[in-house]
């Protein structure tokens, strides 16, 4: 299961202008390696967000602040293990 998300705030990569992003559920592995990689809390968030989506780490780091704590939100409800996504 992913999610098609709107950036509200579009940026350009490689000439390409990017409306939206689709933001894959993560996997054990992907959280293992969140947990190998280290780093800070904002370090280790951007680095998820360019597992879980098209995006390189260069490119994540161009979004906006708030698009990029949206996608921050979604991973988290990803993982919410109450079940309220």
């Amino acid at each position: 299961m992913s999610e098609l998300i709107t950036l509200n705030y579009p940026i350009e990569r490689n000439g390409e202008v990017i409306n939206e992003v689709t933001l894959r559920r993560p996997k054990a592995k992907d959280l293992k390696n969140m947990e190998k990689r280290g780093g800070g809390e904002i370090t280790q968030s951007i680095h998820m967000v360019a597992d879980l989506t098209s995006l390189d780490i260069a490119t994540v780091e161009e979004l906006d602040g708030e698009d990029f704590q949206h996608l921050n939100e979604v991973v988290t409800g990803f993982l919410d293990s109450t079940g309220n996504q």
